[in-house]
């Protein structure tokens, strides 16, 4: 499983306070702490004010790159900051994201083309999040066509079906899954992922909702997920689960993890 690392956000309070406060030795300490628990990309999103953001998220991306060797995830719903800061990347990494709202496809597209850089793509478009299933497929299909155009091949398109809030939709689950599938199955080498907590949202138990959904996901296919590689709990869900499908041979990354009294997680192999 692909682990991308997200605490460096500007939503969440603890960071939002770092970033006005400029207080760089949090935010490095967050990058190693998500680094050294395994984390493959580092989701870097600012969430300041339109004016700020651009230079907020170089800022962020400089300590960052400082501090760890691993590969950003460069993350802002708007297009045309992520064009402007793409220069102050270090390496390849994954852009967060593109979708079919607006000129996203045309703004991310070429500036990644004949590179190694991977993407994440959203399952919506300028109407907004579709409820069905059909849908979603259709809008894969479109950002798949368009990035072909680019020579983007599948391989580097992590798509998010954005699961929504079981709260809300009883078959937010079920229609993850079917829509997982489906893109699977008509670009086999397309990666899939998703973000873990908005499916808890408005329920009690938050955690042991998104720990069921990270075990069942992986389950039918999902390649990456969204969050927190320090999170004991979660970390636990997704070696054991990799473990029960045959993807940990002879179970030696959960062995190596919690043998003994070895009590926090340990970057696997």
């Amino acid at each position: 499983m692909i682990i991308i690392g997200e605490k460096i956000n500007g939503t969440i309070p603890s960071v939002k306070k770092a970033i006005e406060d400029k207080d760089e030795h949090f935010i490095r300490e967050l990058a190693v702490k998500q680094a050294d628990a395994g984390a493959h990309y580092l989701d870097v999103c600012a969430s300041t004010a339109p004016e700020i953001e651009v230079a907020t998220l170089i800022w962020l991306m400089d300590i960052v790159q400082d501090a760890v060797d691993t590969p950003l995830c460069i993350d802002s719903p708007n297009a045309r900051t992520i064009e402007k800061v793409f220069k102050y990347a270090r390496r390849p990494g994954l852009i967060n994201s593109v979708s079919e709202e607006g000129d996203k496809c045309e703004v991310i597209y070429p500036m990644i083309q004949g590179t190694e850089w991977h993407v994440i793509a959203l399952t919506c478009d300028s109407r907004g999040i579709p409820s069905d299933v059909q849908t979603r497929v259709d809008i894969t299909k479109i950002m798949v066509e368009k990035a072909e155009k680019y020579d983007i091949t599948p391989d580097r398109i992590h798509i998010d079906p954005l699961v929504m809030a079981l709260s809300a939709d009883n078959n937010s689950l079920l229609n993850f899954v079917e829509t997982l599938q489906t893109v699977k199955s008509l670009y086999p080498t397309i990666k899939v992922t998703s973000g873990l907590s908005n499916i808890s949202f408005g329920m009690p138990l938050r955690k042991i909702v998104n720990q069921h959904f990270l075990t069942i996901a992986a389950y039918a296919g999902m390649d990456s997920a969204i969050m927190d590689p320090c999170n004991r709990d979660m970390y636990t869900t997704l070696i054991t689960t990799e473990a029960l499908l045959g993807r940990d041979k002879f179970c030696r990354k959960f062995s190596n993890a919690y043998r003994k009294n070895h009590i926090g997680p340990v970057k696997p192999a």
